[in-house]
Parts: C-alpha cells; structure tokens; sequence
C-alpha cells in the first residue's frame, strides 16, 4: 500500500498537515504507468544497444542516417499514486522500475525507471523515464495515450547514447503488460 502525507498534497482539500492518505487501488492508470514504463525503456534500449536488440540502420529525408532498435518492456512494477479525486483523475502519478528485453523478448538486456502525471483521466498521461542498457542511458519525454500508440522525443542519454536524439514509438501489447519501445536515432 502507497502512503501520501498531506504535507506534499494541497493542503485545500480539506486535509490536515501531516494527515496520511491512503489512495485506493490503481485501476486503468496502473496499466497506463506500465505502458509509459515500458516505452521509457525502449528509448533506452534503441539508442544503441546494437543487433541484439534488434537494431537496423537507413537512410533518412535530410541524408543523415537512422538506427532502430526494438525493446519490449514487461510492465510489472508500475504503481499508481492517488493524488487527487478518489479513482482515475488529473495529477495521480504513476511510477515504474521495469525489465527491458530484446526485440524476440527472450533476453533481459536492461531496465527502465520513469513516472507519468496523469492530464486527462481514462485519455493521456505526460511521461519522462530513462531505459538504461549496458553501455549507457537514454531519456524521452512525451505523452502516453490509453487507448492508442504514443511517440515520444528522445531527450538525451550517456555513455554510447550522449549524443541521442529522435523519437520513441510505444505500442500496448498483451492488454498493457508488455510494451514495444522502437527507438528511431537520428543522425
């Protein structure tokens, strides 16, 4: 069970300082976070984890060239913070720490860790996380749609991803338990 003190919470809603708030159980947002963790660690994993993970290289529109890589995410830690209104509402958190594995998904070859703000209860959360893999980090940010595809911008990382940029593409898979991540890296 999550605890929330009220010091951290607006205090408006009717709560006293130090006052424990017990959330109710995560419901669609517990799947979302899983989905948002899952995405976060596919970032990671595409931006340079090389063949294992699936990876591929082409060309692109403005003569630079990308490289994908595929990671599936087992979303099995994602937890749902109630903040607001009892249930599914604007400002719960969602957090995760999930395994990351390559694109046949047989072989664990990192981890993501991120949280999500919920913006449009049972529609879209707004996400940053990190997908760490064995020779360095990507980041992305972006939103998290329940009931379709997301693409979110990869923001940076380290190690052999220092210089990574472009975007995510997060996919739902098994009814939200696993989740694609498809990093696409530019240049």
């Amino acid at each position: 069970m999550i605890l929330v003190s009220a010091r951290k919470l607006d205090v408006g809603r009717g709560l006293k300082e130090g006052e424990v708030v017990r959330p109710g159980r995560p419901g669609k947002a517990l799947r979302v976070l899983a989905f948002i963790g899952a995405a976060a660690l596919t970032v990671g994993l595409a931006c340079g984890c090389g063949g294992s993970l699936g990876g591929s290289s082409a060309g692109s529109s403005d003569g630079g060239s990308t490289r994908t890589i595929h990671v599936i995410e087992h979303a099995d830690t994602d937890t749902t913070i109630d903040v607001g209104k009892k249930g599914d509402s604007t400002g719960d958190i969602l957090t995760f720490h999930n395994k990351v594995f390559d694109k046949q998904d047989k072989k664990s070859v990192g981890t993501d860790l991120g949280r999500c703000i919920r913006v449009e209860a049972g529609k879209s959360y707004e996400c940053a996380w990190t997908t760490s893999l064995h020779d360095g980090q990507i980041t992305v940010d972006g939103p998290f749609y329940d009931d379709r595809d997301s693409v979110l911008a990869i923001t940076g990382g380290t190690g052999a991803y220092k210089r990574a940029r472009g975007e995510m593409r997060l996919r739902s898979r098994k009814g939200g338990t696993e989740f694609d991540f498809v990093f696409k890296l530019a240049g």
